[in-house]
């Protein structure tokens, strides 16, 4: 499975599941560009381990920012073949407790940087067509106590991963979408030990995902292997649910 003369814009890949997405392709042999939004260091890490990379900051969730990026993307090196919408954040809060700037937050982080990103990057797609993979969560259809509002995010992912694969697939666009289980990340690194030895308990393969996990997943939906798969969620959990 190679990528080899592809460009690939992977969003939030700074360090993570969007890290580890942006290596992949690089070793498939995609030129990558590197999304962050602050974490500049990490980005340049990425970059410093070889092959066709380059680091764009962007907050991709500010719609001329996200235009900015996929234009600079595009003027660098030349087109966009395939776009990562990773970018996300998740604000823990119980119910009684979240405000209307904490749910805009939070859909604006999940939701709306993957409209924003998608119709930024489309213009710049090959008339041959293109790969959108988003990063959506399997939250999004088992949300748990605390991550409702991000689940409720992820569930937009989901509905606009289906939608927008029925009005892109005449432009030989396909549209998928991962929903990755519990994984090891920074964004989970604060959860106590207890609970995260409670739930690889309950996970029928026995472990917590890791990054590399999810962008193997990630690296075959950008390839030619998966050219007749569209409008799908594709669950990465270890069969949790």
């Amino acid at each position: 499975m190679t990528l080899a003369g592809k460009t690939a814009l992977v969003t939030g890949a700074a360090s993570g599941i969007g890290a580890a997405i942006a290596a992949k392709l690089t070793a498939a042999g995609a030129t990558v560009a590197i999304n962050y939004r602050s974490n500049a260091a990490g980005a340049q890490a990425i970059v410093a381990q070889g092959g066709a990379a380059a680091a764009f900051p962007a907050d991709v969730s500010i719609p001329e920012q996200a235009t900015q990026l996929a234009d600079a993307v595009a003027a660098k090196f030349g087109r966009i073949d395939i776009l990562v919408n990773n970018a996300g954040s998740i604000e823990p809060g119980l119910f009684g407790a979240i405000d209307a700037a904490a749910f805009h937050r939070q859909f604006a982080a999940n939701s709306l940087s993957v409209l924003l990103m998608m119709q930024a990057a489309v213009p710049h797609m090959p008339a041959t067509g293109g790969r959108i993979v988003n990063i959506s969560s399997s939250l999004a259809t088992a949300p748990l106590p605390s991550t409702v509002i991000y689940s409720a995010a992820k569930a937009a992912v989901n509905t606009m991963t289906q939608g927008f694969a029925r009005e892109l697939g005449p432009r030989h666009i396909t549209v998928n979408a991962i929903a990755p289980g519990a994984t090891e990340t920074p964004m989970t690194a604060g959860i106590p030990q207890d609970i995260k030895d409670r739930i690889a308990a309950q996970t029928p393969l026995g472990r917590w995902a890791t990054p590399a996990d999810i962008a193997d997943v990630a690296a075959f939906l950008a390839s030619d292997a998966a050219r007749f798969i569209t409008g799908r969620v594709i669950v990465v959990d270890g069969g949790l649910l």
